[in-house]
């Protein structure tokens, strides 16, 4: 599923027109991210929960060339899923 994708399903589901189903899937968006930065927790009962780890400099190679790089620290935003998103993705189609 793509953004627009999501943005169809939402006007469609919603009835409301494209453009404010665009709007408010940004703010959406726009909110986890504002949150993640800020080192915040989500959580979406039921779905799951974003959360931002720290990842440490390291060495790594160059593929090409064999050559060692420094890959340097970096926050990464991950997704764990919910004990019912897990559920539901697991049932088995009777």
């Amino acid at each position: 599923m793509t953004k627009a994708d999501l943005v169809e399903r939402v006007a469609v589901e919603a009835e409301m027109t494209k453009k404010d189903a665009e709007q408010l899937v940004e703010i959406i968006f726009d909110s986890i991210t504002a949150s993640l930065n800020r080192g915040e927790k989500i959580e979406l009962r039921g779905f799951g929960s974003f959360r931002v780890r720290e990842r440490n400099s390291r060495q790594g190679r160059n593929p090409k060339t064999g050559a060692t790089v420094e890959i340097p620290a970096k926050r990464v935003a991950y997704f764990k899923p919910g004990k019912e998103l897990k559920e539901l993705i697991n049932l088995e189609e009777a």
